[in-house]
């Protein structure tokens, strides 16, 4: 998980009951297998005493940074959506480094036709039970 992202801060008051999703996130952070994906990776832990709600706040490799109300997004949905859009960084990656253009757009005519490689199942097959037997009909 945090191979995808630079920066991780989680903001929280200790004495506060909703603190449960920042302190299941920051156990994942401080797993050793998410420290080996990315030891530069920095996680930052702000400990309030004020009435802000828990906050966890990511930053990822490409700069971009999102927020989460940690009242009210479960730990492991932060780490899913993480991953789903470390897979499109990745993607984007890949397809800059072979030159090619992103976002890759495809034309709506391509969509539509026939993969060679692929069955073509335009033709539906039909069985029919007659006298005891299948009888198939293109």
């Amino acid at each position: 998980m945090l191979k995808f992202l630079s920066k991780v801060k989680i903001e929280f008051n200790a004495l506060d009951p909703r603190v449960a999703s920042c302190m299941e996130f920051l156990a994942q952070c401080n797993a050793r297998k998410a420290k080996e994906s990315n030891p530069a990776c920095q996680v930052l832990v702000k400990r309030r005493t004020d009435d802000f709600p828990p906050q966890i706040t990511v930053t990822f490799v490409n700069g971009v940074e999102e927020a989460f109300d940690a009242t009210s997004t479960p730990a492991q949905s932060i780490r899913t959506m993480i991953l789903e859009k470390g897979q499109h960084l990745e993607t984007e990656q890949m397809f800059r480094e072979a030159g090619e253009k992103w976002p890759v757009i495809i034309p709506e005519e391509e969509l539509h036709e026939f993969a060679p490689g692929t069955k073509d199942f335009t033709s539906i097959v039909t069985f029919v039970w007659v006298a005891g037997s299948i009888t198939f009909i293109l």
